[in-house]
Protein backbone atom coordinates (compact mmCIF):
# COMPACT_ATOMS: atom_id res chain seq x y z
CA UNK A 1 0.00 0.00 0.00
CA UNK A 2 1.30 3.46 -0.85
CA UNK A 3 -0.66 5.34 1.80
CA UNK A 4 1.25 3.76 4.64
CA UNK A 5 -0.50 4.05 7.98
CA UNK A 6 0.54 2.73 11.33
CA UNK A 7 -3.04 1.59 11.70
CA UNK A 8 -2.82 -0.83 8.77
CA UNK A 9 -4.68 -3.49 10.71
CA UNK A 10 -6.28 -3.93 14.08
CA UNK A 11 -3.81 -6.74 14.81
CA UNK A 12 -0.86 -4.38 14.25
CA UNK A 13 -2.39 -1.88 16.67
CA UNK A 14 -2.90 -4.57 19.30
CA UNK A 15 0.62 -5.96 18.84
CA UNK A 16 2.21 -2.54 19.21
CA UNK A 17 0.04 -1.66 22.21
CA UNK A 18 0.84 -4.87 24.08
CA UNK A 19 4.56 -4.51 23.34
CA UNK A 20 4.72 -0.89 24.46
CA UNK A 21 2.65 -1.30 27.62
CA UNK A 22 4.80 -4.25 28.66
CA UNK A 23 8.00 -2.28 28.04
CA UNK A 24 6.87 0.61 30.27
CA UNK A 25 6.05 -1.76 33.15
CA UNK A 26 2.35 -2.48 32.76
CA UNK A 27 0.78 -5.92 32.91
CA UNK A 28 -1.65 -6.98 30.18
CA UNK A 29 -4.18 -9.76 30.70
CA UNK A 30 -6.19 -10.77 27.62
CA UNK A 31 -9.68 -12.19 27.59
CA UNK A 32 -10.72 -12.22 23.97
CA UNK A 33 -11.39 -8.66 22.86
CA UNK A 34 -11.19 -7.31 26.41
CA UNK A 35 -7.79 -6.58 27.92
CA UNK A 36 -7.18 -5.76 31.56
CA UNK A 37 -4.20 -3.42 31.84
CA UNK A 38 -2.65 -2.61 35.19
CA UNK A 39 -0.11 0.21 35.59
CA UNK A 40 1.62 -0.35 38.93
CA UNK A 41 3.31 2.44 40.83
CA UNK A 42 6.53 3.23 39.02
CA UNK A 43 5.25 2.34 35.54
CA UNK A 44 6.90 4.65 33.00
CA UNK A 45 3.72 5.95 31.40
CA UNK A 46 1.29 8.81 31.88
CA UNK A 47 -1.35 7.37 29.56
CA UNK A 48 -3.03 5.43 32.36
CA UNK A 49 -3.04 5.04 36.12
CA UNK A 50 -4.14 1.98 38.04
CA UNK A 51 -6.34 -0.50 36.19
CA UNK A 52 -8.33 -0.04 32.98
CA UNK A 53 -10.12 -2.29 30.50
CA UNK A 54 -9.26 -2.03 26.82
CA UNK A 55 -12.00 -3.00 24.37
CA UNK A 56 -10.35 -4.13 21.14
CA UNK A 57 -12.08 -3.71 17.82
CA UNK A 58 -14.79 -1.47 16.44
CA UNK A 59 -15.67 1.84 18.15
CA UNK A 60 -18.24 1.57 20.93
CA UNK A 61 -20.79 4.17 22.01
CA UNK A 62 -21.39 2.52 25.37
CA UNK A 63 -18.24 2.63 27.48
CA UNK A 64 -18.29 1.90 31.17
CA UNK A 65 -16.15 3.38 33.90
CA UNK A 66 -12.41 2.76 33.36
CA UNK A 67 -13.08 1.34 29.89
CA UNK A 68 -11.13 2.60 26.87
CA UNK A 69 -11.34 1.70 23.20
CA UNK A 70 -8.40 0.23 21.33
CA UNK A 71 -8.57 0.54 17.57
CA UNK A 72 -6.64 2.48 14.90
CA UNK A 73 -8.51 5.75 15.42
CA UNK A 74 -9.06 5.51 19.18
CA UNK A 75 -7.92 8.28 21.50
CA UNK A 76 -6.06 5.80 23.70
CA UNK A 77 -3.97 4.52 20.78
CA UNK A 78 -3.18 8.08 19.64
CA UNK A 79 -2.05 8.96 23.18
CA UNK A 80 0.09 5.84 23.28
CA UNK A 81 1.78 6.68 19.99
CA UNK A 82 2.42 10.26 21.08
CA UNK A 83 4.04 9.10 24.32
CA UNK A 84 6.11 6.44 22.59
CA UNK A 85 7.30 9.05 20.08
CA UNK A 86 8.38 11.40 22.86
CA UNK A 87 10.33 8.61 24.51
CA UNK A 88 12.13 7.60 21.30
CA UNK A 89 11.82 10.32 18.64
CA UNK A 90 14.73 8.93 16.61
CA UNK A 91 15.78 5.43 15.75
CA UNK A 92 17.67 3.25 13.31
CA UNK A 93 16.95 0.11 11.33
CA UNK A 94 19.55 -1.87 9.42
CA UNK A 95 18.09 -4.06 6.67
CA UNK A 96 20.23 -6.85 5.32
CA UNK A 97 19.59 -9.23 2.47
CA UNK A 98 19.80 -12.16 4.90
CA UNK A 99 17.01 -10.79 7.09
CA UNK A 100 14.70 -9.46 4.40
CA UNK A 101 12.44 -11.54 2.18
CA UNK A 102 12.63 -10.83 -1.55
CA UNK A 103 9.50 -9.00 -2.71
CA UNK A 104 8.32 -9.71 -6.23
CA UNK A 105 7.11 -6.69 -8.24
CA UNK A 106 3.32 -6.43 -8.59
CA UNK A 107 3.48 -6.97 -12.36
CA UNK A 108 4.78 -10.47 -11.63
CA UNK A 109 2.56 -11.15 -8.61
CA UNK A 110 -0.54 -10.48 -10.70
CA UNK A 111 0.57 -12.61 -13.67
CA UNK A 112 0.52 -16.32 -14.55
CA UNK A 113 4.28 -16.32 -14.94
CA UNK A 114 6.10 -18.33 -12.28
CA UNK A 115 9.37 -17.34 -10.63
CA UNK A 116 11.67 -20.37 -10.61
CA UNK A 117 14.52 -18.65 -8.78
CA UNK A 118 15.19 -15.19 -7.41
CA UNK A 119 18.66 -14.06 -6.37
CA UNK A 120 19.49 -10.66 -4.94
CA UNK A 121 23.08 -9.45 -5.25
CA UNK A 122 23.79 -6.34 -3.14
CA UNK A 123 26.36 -3.91 -4.55
CA UNK A 124 26.30 -0.91 -2.23
CA UNK A 125 24.64 0.51 0.88
CA UNK A 126 22.09 3.33 0.82
CA UNK A 127 20.44 5.39 3.52
CA UNK A 128 16.78 6.28 3.73
CA UNK A 129 14.73 8.11 6.33
CA UNK A 130 11.20 7.34 7.44
CA UNK A 131 9.09 10.05 9.06
CA UNK A 132 6.03 9.15 11.08
CA UNK A 133 3.49 11.95 10.94
CA UNK A 134 0.40 12.64 12.97
CA UNK A 135 -2.26 14.47 10.97
CA UNK A 136 -4.93 16.14 13.05
CA UNK A 137 -8.07 17.10 11.13
CA UNK A 138 -10.65 18.90 13.19
CA UNK A 139 -13.27 21.60 13.32
CA UNK A 140 -14.42 23.70 16.22
CA UNK A 141 -17.54 21.53 16.23
CA UNK A 142 -17.89 17.76 16.39
CA UNK A 143 -15.60 16.47 13.64
CA UNK A 144 -12.21 15.35 14.95
CA UNK A 145 -9.89 12.82 13.36
CA UNK A 146 -6.25 11.93 13.90
CA UNK A 147 -4.32 9.89 11.35
CA UNK A 148 -0.85 8.38 11.48
CA UNK A 149 1.10 8.15 8.26
CA UNK A 150 4.65 7.08 7.44
CA UNK A 151 6.63 8.33 4.46
CA UNK A 152 10.06 7.12 3.38
CA UNK A 153 12.58 8.82 1.10
CA UNK A 154 16.11 8.08 0.00
CA UNK A 155 18.37 10.68 1.61
CA UNK A 156 20.59 10.99 -1.46
CA UNK A 157 18.00 11.22 -4.24
CA UNK A 158 14.98 12.19 -2.07
CA UNK A 159 12.97 9.71 -4.16
CA UNK A 160 9.96 8.29 -2.30
CA UNK A 161 10.21 4.65 -1.29
CA UNK A 162 6.62 3.41 -0.76
CA UNK A 163 7.61 -0.21 -0.21
CA UNK A 164 10.03 0.81 2.53
CA UNK A 165 7.15 2.47 4.36
CA UNK A 166 5.43 -0.90 4.63
CA UNK A 167 8.69 -2.51 5.73
CA UNK A 168 9.08 0.16 8.41
CA UNK A 169 5.54 -0.31 9.69
CA UNK A 170 6.04 -4.04 9.90
CA UNK A 171 9.19 -3.38 11.95
CA UNK A 172 7.25 -1.06 14.27
CA UNK A 173 4.62 -3.73 14.82
CA UNK A 174 7.10 -6.58 15.26
CA UNK A 175 8.16 -7.93 18.65
CA UNK A 176 11.76 -6.76 18.04
CA UNK A 177 11.84 -3.04 18.85
CA UNK A 178 13.57 -0.47 16.67
CA UNK A 179 16.90 0.64 18.11
CA UNK A 180 16.49 4.09 19.65
CA UNK A 181 19.56 6.08 18.61
CA UNK A 182 20.57 9.42 17.08
CA UNK A 183 20.38 9.78 13.29
CA UNK A 184 23.44 10.48 11.13
CA UNK A 185 22.38 13.63 9.30
CA UNK A 186 22.34 17.32 10.03
CA UNK A 187 19.38 19.19 11.47
CA UNK A 188 19.16 21.35 8.34
CA UNK A 189 18.94 18.24 6.17
CA UNK A 190 16.18 16.88 8.41
CA UNK A 191 14.25 20.17 8.08
CA UNK A 192 14.49 20.02 4.29
CA UNK A 193 13.27 16.42 4.26
CA UNK A 194 10.40 17.30 6.60
CA UNK A 195 9.31 20.15 4.34
CA UNK A 196 9.34 17.85 1.29
CA UNK A 197 7.59 14.92 2.94
CA UNK A 198 5.02 17.06 4.75
CA UNK A 199 3.52 18.11 1.41
CA UNK A 200 3.48 14.51 0.21
CA UNK A 201 1.76 13.20 3.33
CA UNK A 202 -0.93 15.91 3.11
CA UNK A 203 -1.55 14.98 -0.53
CA UNK A 204 -1.98 11.36 0.50
CA UNK A 205 -4.59 12.12 3.14
CA UNK A 206 -6.32 14.75 1.00
CA UNK A 207 -9.23 12.39 0.22
CA UNK A 208 -9.87 12.02 3.97
CA UNK A 209 -9.57 15.78 4.43
CA UNK A 210 -12.06 16.30 1.60
CA UNK A 211 -14.43 13.75 3.13
CA UNK A 212 -14.39 15.47 6.51
CA UNK A 213 -14.71 18.86 4.80
CA UNK A 214 -17.82 17.66 2.99
CA UNK A 215 -19.29 16.35 6.25
CA UNK A 216 -18.55 19.67 7.96
CA UNK A 217 -20.02 21.60 5.02
CA UNK A 218 -23.19 19.53 5.16
CA UNK A 219 -23.43 20.12 8.90
CA UNK A 220 -22.94 23.85 8.35
CA UNK A 221 -25.57 23.91 5.58
CA UNK A 222 -28.03 22.07 7.84
CA UNK A 223 -27.39 24.49 10.71
CA UNK A 224 -27.80 27.50 8.41
CA UNK A 225 -31.06 26.11 7.05
CA UNK A 226 -32.32 25.43 10.56
CA UNK A 227 -31.44 29.01 11.55
CA UNK A 228 -33.14 30.36 8.40
CA UNK A 229 -36.31 28.44 9.21
CA UNK A 230 -36.29 29.70 12.80
CA UNK A 231 -35.90 33.29 11.57
CA UNK A 232 -38.65 32.79 9.00
CA UNK A 233 -40.87 31.51 11.80
CA UNK A 234 -40.00 34.59 13.82
CA UNK A 235 -40.86 36.83 10.84
CA UNK A 236 -44.26 35.20 10.58
CA UNK A 237 -44.81 35.68 14.31
CA UNK A 238 -43.88 39.36 14.05
CA UNK A 239 -46.14 39.82 11.03
CA UNK A 240 -49.05 38.42 13.00
CA UNK A 241 -48.11 40.50 16.03
CA UNK A 242 -47.89 43.79 14.10
CA UNK A 243 -51.22 43.03 12.44
CA UNK A 244 -52.83 42.39 15.82
CA UNK A 245 -51.24 45.49 17.36
CA UNK A 246 -52.34 47.63 14.43
CA UNK A 247 -55.91 46.41 14.91
CA UNK A 248 -55.73 47.21 18.62
CA UNK A 249 -54.45 50.71 17.86
CA UNK A 250 -57.39 51.26 15.48
CA UNK A 251 -59.78 50.00 18.12
CA UNK A 252 -58.29 52.30 20.75
CA UNK A 253 -58.46 55.27 18.37
CA UNK A 254 -62.14 54.58 17.90
CA UNK A 255 -62.60 54.26 21.66
CA UNK A 256 -60.94 57.63 22.18
CA UNK A 257 -63.39 59.30 19.82
CA UNK A 258 -66.33 57.65 21.55
CA UNK A 259 -65.17 58.32 25.13
CA UNK A 260 -67.88 59.74 27.40
CA UNK A 261 -65.56 61.10 30.07
CA UNK A 262 -62.17 62.75 30.24
CA UNK A 263 -60.93 59.89 32.42
CA UNK A 264 -61.89 57.23 29.87
CA UNK A 265 -60.27 59.28 27.11
CA UNK A 266 -56.98 59.64 29.06
CA UNK A 267 -56.87 55.91 29.81
CA UNK A 268 -57.44 55.04 26.16
CA UNK A 269 -54.77 57.52 25.02
CA UNK A 270 -52.25 56.07 27.48
CA UNK A 271 -53.05 52.53 26.34
CA UNK A 272 -52.75 53.48 22.67
CA UNK A 273 -49.37 55.09 23.34
CA UNK A 274 -48.20 51.88 25.01
CA UNK A 275 -49.48 49.70 22.14
CA UNK A 276 -47.92 52.01 19.53
CA UNK A 277 -44.53 51.68 21.21
CA UNK A 278 -44.88 47.92 21.21
CA UNK A 279 -46.00 48.09 17.56
CA UNK A 280 -42.99 50.20 16.55
CA UNK A 281 -40.59 47.80 18.30
CA UNK A 282 -42.13 44.78 16.57
CA UNK A 283 -42.18 46.57 13.21
CA UNK A 284 -38.49 47.57 13.57
CA UNK A 285 -37.50 44.00 14.45
CA UNK A 286 -39.56 42.69 11.53
CA UNK A 287 -37.91 45.05 9.05
CA UNK A 288 -34.47 44.17 10.38
CA UNK A 289 -35.15 40.43 10.07
CA UNK A 290 -36.55 40.84 6.55
CA UNK A 291 -33.45 42.77 5.53
CA UNK A 292 -31.13 40.13 7.01
CA UNK A 293 -33.18 37.39 5.32
CA UNK A 294 -32.94 39.14 1.96
CA UNK A 295 -29.18 39.39 2.51
CA UNK A 296 -28.99 35.68 3.38
CA UNK A 297 -28.05 36.20 7.06
CA UNK A 298 -24.35 36.82 6.15
CA UNK A 299 -23.06 37.34 9.69
CA UNK A 300 -24.70 34.17 10.98
CA UNK A 301 -23.52 32.22 7.95
CA UNK A 302 -19.95 33.38 8.58
CA UNK A 303 -20.17 32.46 12.26
CA UNK A 304 -21.50 28.97 11.47
CA UNK A 305 -19.03 28.28 8.64
CA UNK A 306 -16.09 29.44 10.76
CA UNK A 307 -17.22 27.00 13.43
CA UNK A 308 -17.23 24.18 10.88
CA UNK A 309 -14.02 25.21 9.10
CA UNK A 310 -11.27 22.58 9.02
CA UNK A 311 -7.91 22.90 10.68
CA UNK A 312 -5.25 20.44 9.50
CA UNK A 313 -2.18 20.12 11.73
CA UNK A 314 0.68 17.94 10.48
CA UNK A 315 3.20 16.98 13.16
CA UNK A 316 6.32 14.84 12.65
CA UNK A 317 6.48 12.38 15.54
CA UNK A 318 9.50 10.22 14.81
CA UNK A 319 12.37 9.98 12.36
CA UNK A 320 13.96 6.63 11.67
CA UNK A 321 17.15 6.16 9.71
CA UNK A 322 17.10 3.03 7.57
CA UNK A 323 20.25 1.46 6.16
CA UNK A 324 19.50 -0.80 3.22
CA UNK A 325 21.32 -2.48 0.36
CA UNK A 326 20.88 -1.86 -3.34
CA UNK A 327 21.89 -4.12 -6.14
CA UNK A 328 20.38 -6.39 -8.76
CA UNK A 329 17.68 -9.01 -8.63
CA UNK A 330 18.16 -11.93 -11.01
CA UNK A 331 14.94 -13.73 -11.84
CA UNK A 332 14.37 -16.97 -13.70
CA UNK A 333 10.84 -16.83 -15.07
CA UNK A 334 8.87 -19.81 -16.38
CA UNK A 335 5.56 -20.26 -18.17
CA UNK A 336 4.34 -23.37 -19.93
CA UNK A 337 7.84 -24.77 -20.35
CA UNK A 338 9.33 -21.50 -21.57
CA UNK A 339 12.10 -19.91 -19.48
CA UNK A 340 13.34 -16.34 -19.47
CA UNK A 341 16.08 -14.63 -17.43
CA UNK A 342 15.59 -11.11 -16.18
CA UNK A 343 17.83 -8.73 -14.21
CA UNK A 344 16.37 -5.61 -12.58
CA UNK A 345 17.44 -3.07 -9.99
CA UNK A 346 16.39 -3.93 -6.46
CA UNK A 347 16.78 -2.80 -2.86
CA UNK A 348 16.13 -4.99 0.16
CA UNK A 349 13.11 -3.69 2.00
CA UNK A 350 12.57 -1.28 -0.89
CA UNK A 351 11.61 -3.61 -3.69
CA UNK A 352 12.22 -3.20 -7.41
CA UNK A 353 13.83 0.15 -8.18
CA UNK A 354 13.64 0.02 -11.99
CA UNK A 355 10.65 0.48 -14.22
CA UNK A 356 9.95 -2.42 -16.55
CA UNK A 357 8.37 -1.98 -19.98
CA UNK A 358 6.88 -4.36 -22.49
CA UNK A 359 9.38 -5.39 -25.18
CA UNK A 360 6.62 -5.23 -27.78
CA UNK A 361 4.54 -2.09 -27.11
CA UNK A 362 6.76 -0.29 -24.58
CA UNK A 363 3.85 -0.02 -22.12
CA UNK A 364 4.84 0.21 -18.47
CA UNK A 365 4.36 -3.04 -16.57
CA UNK A 366 2.15 -2.49 -13.52
CA UNK A 367 -0.19 -4.35 -11.21
CA UNK A 368 -2.99 -3.60 -13.68
CA UNK A 369 -0.82 -4.43 -16.69
CA UNK A 370 1.20 -7.49 -15.62
CA UNK A 371 3.59 -9.55 -17.71
CA UNK A 372 1.64 -11.99 -19.87
CA UNK A 373 4.17 -13.79 -22.09
CA UNK A 374 7.92 -14.43 -21.88
CA UNK A 375 8.51 -16.51 -25.01
CA UNK A 376 9.68 -13.68 -27.27
CA UNK A 377 10.77 -11.18 -24.67
CA UNK A 378 8.69 -9.66 -21.93
CA UNK A 379 5.17 -8.93 -23.17
CA UNK A 380 2.39 -7.26 -21.22
CA UNK A 381 -1.26 -8.23 -20.91
CA UNK A 382 -2.28 -5.66 -23.50
CA UNK A 383 -0.28 -7.27 -26.30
Amino acid sequence: MTDAALSITQSAVEQFTEQYLTEVGCTVQKDGGRWTVIAPEGAETEVLNGEISLLCGEPSSDLGENERELHPESTFFQELIAEASERSPTGRIILTSEGTQIEMPPWIQQSDVEVATATFTPYYDRTAVVFLYRIGIETVSEYQTELLRAIAVDTRSTDPLPKLEDTFLQSVSSPAPIEASPVDFERSEARNLIEQTREVVVDRVQPKIDEIHQEASRAADAEIEEYRQLQQQRIQELQEKTTQLSSRIDDLSESIQQSNTQSERMQALEKRKEIKAEYEDAKAELEKLRHRRDQGFPEKQQEIRERHALEVVVTPLTVTQVEYERGELELELEKQGVAQSLTIGYGNGVGVTDEMRCDSCNQLLTEDNPVQEIGAGIRCSQC
